[in-house]
Order: structure tokens, then C-alpha cells, then sequence
């Protein structure tokens, strides 16, 4: 994995900020691993492709994750923090298939492509569009029949099998208010809570420009070459500085 600089990393956001969420998570992806082709990465199931998602939130901004969420029973804004390791998951070994009765359907692990493809259906219809593009073909009593054909108990199976072959794909934090007992779970969506992070260290990076721009006249490129420590010494020593 490369180690950007702040420069690179910065355009990087910028080009992301124009792009869906799948865009981006590929385009951090490929910028960090310029050994692995687009469509590698596409192709990647979408359990591997978080868990690489994971690895680079350690490089960018270490192991441990923290975050406000609001309790669903009482409204109380809870802080929370987990590790990195506390997130990872181990797939279950097997084929990718399910056989319920009669039937018997080969899977395909759901990745990049198969969200982009959905993304304009409606929130109510997606998770049911997903779960038929997973499927790659279906059997009954040995013959071919169409996915539109498959009981509803079929998708329930479908979706548990998904779940153990690729479950970084889905990760829920077992989560616990302190003030009125309420528990519950939550998903967590590593590419969301990454890209709100860079998007708070893009905007902590061009206020520093900034700041030491308009007090000393360098370069946007000068100011982002110069170490995070160096850097922040600079902008404190400005901010310590009597304003009158």
C-alpha cells in the first residue's frame, strides 16, 4: 500500500467529492493499491473491498474509530468507540449455494458493480434487487427455472448464506444506552465513516493552507509538503500570536 502525501491525498477527496459512494471507496482503493486494475477492484466481493477499506482507515488515521450515535428509544447522543479489529470478520467456508428442498441456487458474493447498479432503485426495492443479482442460476429438482419463481423463504435462506460467505459485507455494532438501558444494533458502514473522516482532515488541511498562506505567503504546495508536526507548529504559534 502506498504512502500518500498530503497533496495527493487531497486531490483525491476532491475528485471523490463529484462521485457516489461506490466511486469513491473504488478510487481511494486504486489510488492506495496502483498494483491492482479498476476492474480488480470492482470485481472484488463487497465484504473484501470494506475489509481493504478497513486496513487503509489504520494507515490514514490508526486503529481506533470513534463516533456520536443517537440511542433510538430515548433520543440521548451516545459517544462510541471501537477497534478497527473489533470490526473485522472471518468468512465461513463452503461453496456459494443453497440447497432448500427441491431447489438448489448458485450465488454469486455481491460486489461493487451489483451496488451501482441499484443505487437509483428506490431504499425499499434495493435490498430485493441485490439479492436476485446474487443469484446466478437456480435449479428445481435438477431443471432450470427463473429467479422471479423462487419462494420467498428461497431469498431468507439466500440472504443468511450471504451473510456467513461474506460478512464484512455487513457488520452491525451491538450497541447499549447508558441512560435509559435500550439495546440494539446498528450497521456500520466503514466507507461512510472513512470518507466523513477525510472529509474533516480536507478541511483541517486547507484551513492550515490557509492560515499560513495569509501570514507568511507560501505556497499551497510549500505548506503541504512541510510534516503534520511542523505544520501544526506554525498554525499554534499563529494562533498564540496577540492579535493586537
Amino acid at each position: 500500500m502506498r504512502s500518500p502525501g498530503s497533496d495527493e491525498l487531497l486531490k483525491v477527496w476532491e475528485r471523490g467529492l463529484a462521485e457516489n459512494s461506490v466511486a469513491r471507496a473504488l478510487a481511494l482503493l486504486e489510488f492506495f493499491h496502483p498494483d491492482i486494475s479498476a476492474d480488480a477492484l470492482a470485481d472484488l466481493s463487497i465484504g473484501v473491498r470494506d475489509g481493504m477499506l478497513l486496513d487503509l482507515r489504520e494507515v490514514l488515521f490508526g486503529r481506533r474509530l470513534a463516533g456520536l450515535i443517537e440511542c433510538p428509544a430515548c433520543g440521548e447522543t451516545l459517544e462510541t468507540e471501537v477497534a478497527t479489529s473489533d470490526l473485522r470478520t472471518l468468512p465461513t467456508d463452503g461453496p456459494p449455494e443453497v440447497s432448500w428442498s427441491n431447489y438448489n441456487i448458485r450465488l454469486h458474493l455481491l460486489d461493487s458493480r451489483d451496488q451501482v447498479a441499484v443505487e437509483q432503485a428506490k431504499s425499499e426495492e434495493r435490498s430485493r434487487l441485490l439479492l436476485e443479482r446474487c443469484i446466478a442460476s437456480v435449479r428445481f429438482s435438477g431443471e432450470p427455472i427463473p429467479v422471479a419463481n423462487l419462494p420467498a423463504e428461497i431469498f431468507a435462506a439466500v440472504e443468511n448464506r450471504l451473510a456467513e460467505l461474506d460478512p464484512q459485507a455487513d457488520v452491525q455494532l451491538a450497541l447499549s444506552c447508558a441512560v435509559c438501558g435500550h439495546q440494539w444494533q446498528s450497521a456500520f458502514d466503514i466507507l461512510s465513516f472513512l470518507w466523513a473522516e477525510l472529509g474533516e482532515w480536507a478541511a483541517r488541511m486547507l484551513r492550515d493552507v490557509h492560515i499560513l498562506a495569509a501570514a507568511y505567503g507560501w505556497s499551497e504546495r510549500d505548506i503541504l509538503a512541510l510534516s503534520p508536526v511542523r505544520r501544526r507548529h506554525y498554525v499554534g504559534m499563529l494562533e498564540a500570536w496577540p492579535t493586537s
